[in-house]
Formats: C-alpha cells, sequence, structure tokens
C-alpha cells in the first residue's frame, strides 16, 4: 500500500493549443526548436533565428526571466548548437520553479522600432564605430517577435535619419551590407 503512494506520477501536461490562434505559439522571427516543461509547468524554449553565419539556438524560460545564448566557458564557437541548447535547456527546466507566465503579446511596429533605436544608441562607443549583428537581439526576440528582413529594415531607415548614429558599408565582393553604430562625438 504504501509502494502506491509513492509510484504514481503525476498526468503529463499536453501543450494546448492557445486559444487565439487556435495553435502553439509561433513568434514571427523565431523557430521554436523544443519545448521543455520547467517543475511548475513554465515552458522552456530552445528557439533559432537563422543567421548568415549558420544555425544558432537561443534557450529562454517563460517562467522567470532566464535567457541565454552562448556558452561562456569555451573559447572558440561560443554559440549554442542544437544538443548544447537542448541541455542548458533540459537543465534549467529541472531546477526552475518559476510559475508560468502570460505569453509576451506582439508589440507594435512603432515599439519595436524605438526599442531598436535604443539598442543601436546603446552600442556606441568613444573610441570606435561597432558593427551591430542582428544576430546580438538573439535575447530579445521573443519580444520583438519580428523577423531578420523586418530588423534590417529599421537599420536602412535608420541609416536615412540617422545618418550620425549608424552607417552603412557595402562589401566589395558581395553583395553583403555591414551596420555600424558610429563612435560618440567627442564633447
Amino acid at each position: 500500500m504504501a509502494f502506491t503512494l509513492f509510484t504514481r506520477r503525476p498526468e503529463p501536461v499536453v501543450p494546448q493549443p492557445w486559444p487565439e490562434t487556435g495553435e502553439t505559439w509561433k513568434p514571427e522571427g523565431v523557430t521554436i526548436a523544443q519545448r521543455y516543461y520547467n517543475q511548475a509547468h513554465a515552458v522552456v524554449l530552445v528557439y533559432t533565428a537563422d543567421g548568415p553565419h549558420g544555425t544558432y539556438y537561443s534557450v529562454a524560460c517563460l517562467g522567470c526571466h532566464y535567457a541565454t545564448r552562448q556558452n561562456g566557458q569555451r573559447s572558440y564557437s561560443t554559440r549554442y548548437g542544437l544538443a548544447d541548447a537542448a541541455k542548458v535547456a533540459n537543465e534549467h527546466a529541472t531546477t526552475c520553479r518559476a510559475l508560468p507566465r502570460d505569453i509576451p503579446a506582439r508589440p507594435d511596429d512603432d515599439t519595436v522600432r524605438e526599442r531598436l533605436h535604443s539598442w543601436v544608441r546603446g552600442a556606441r562607443h568613444r573610441d570606435k564605430d561597432v558593427q551591430l549583428w542582428v544576430s546580438d537581439l538573439d535575447l530579445i526576440r521573443l519580444t520583438l517577435q519580428r523577423t531578420n528582413s523586418w530588423i534590417v529594415d529599421v537599420f536602412q531607415q535608420l541609416v536615412v535619419d540617422q545618418p550620425d548614429v549608424v552607417r552603412i558599408e557595402h562589401c566589395q565582393y558581395s553583395d553583403y551590407v555591414s551596420y555600424y553604430a558610429r563612435r560618440l562625438p567627442e564633447n
């Protein structure tokens, strides 16, 4: 009799479709590769936003504010592959006790533009121009909910609107375009 008390397991939680969309949440601009449940059934996501230099994965918990995109213990290739990201997500899910939060609402375009403008202005340094990589936004992709091409269009418009903040550089050997946050002006 005592054995039956300890062998019972809770019913597995099956992801239910969100009532608004009729399917599981798929934010624009990212591909969700895997989902894990933490101890309180908050979702831990493994997701990617494909870049020009390969596919890298990020991990984010929808219960607490945990998010990571790279392993700080390695000196080479610090971005996560799928296997490493899955391991990190699983480790976090087994220790996290955060309750599920609401799914981040998709912000309007003006809000996202202002966040990107603030991010660009915050990236500026006193001594040099800083290259802006769309992949640097991977940790906040779940709140931006925009595609790479939409973000690049915002950068293009920012180059036109504020040339003293952002500059563009075209590669002479291909059609690759780089964006740089200009150095801060001297006082």
